[in-house]
């Protein structure tokens, strides 16, 4: 019971985070752009970028919301965005491969881009097991 009610905290404070920094991009994209460690080395400001994937953020956010207070569909909920925050992450170990950043930048954005998908791996792994738990269990 104990590790259930810690997965659903972390997984709502994943989403609350997810969508505050998915309003932020929507809302002030450019004061997200200067704001956040190394986004100005990735190229000139693009407000259509920032937004869309701000929303994109938006989505993540919601998605583990959601999946912290629907355990039929935890699953999904929290697959999906994982799968999505690990190919973000994905990106950057990729943009240091091909020399576009220096290594240093994967240690800079490890806490806003890696974490959160080891985070959401470990998530949907419970949710996975939790739910076949769940499944095996008799039902008188």
């Amino acid at each position: 019971m104990m590790l259930k009610t810690i997965c659903l905290g972390v997984a709502a404070a994943l989403g609350v985070a997810a969508e505050a920094n998915g309003i932020f991009m929507l809302w002030l994209p450019e004061a997200w752009y200067l704001a956040v460690p190394g986004v100005t080395t990735t190229g000139p400001f693009n407000q259509h970028f920032v937004r869309d994937i701000g929303l994109i953020f938006l989505f993540v956010g919601t998605a583990f919301l959601a999946g912290a207070f629907l355990p039929g569909h935890r699953v999904i909920l929290w697959a999906t965005p994982t799968l999505w925050l690990w190919g973000h992450a994905l990106f950057h170990f990729w943009e240091v491969a091909v020399g576009i950043c220096g290594p240093s930048a994967l240690a800079r954005d490890f806490p806003a881009v890696t974490f959160p998908a080891l985070i959401g791996t470990v998530l949907t792994l419970w949710a996975i097991q939790s739910a076949r738990a769940e499944s095996a269990r008799p039902s008188w």
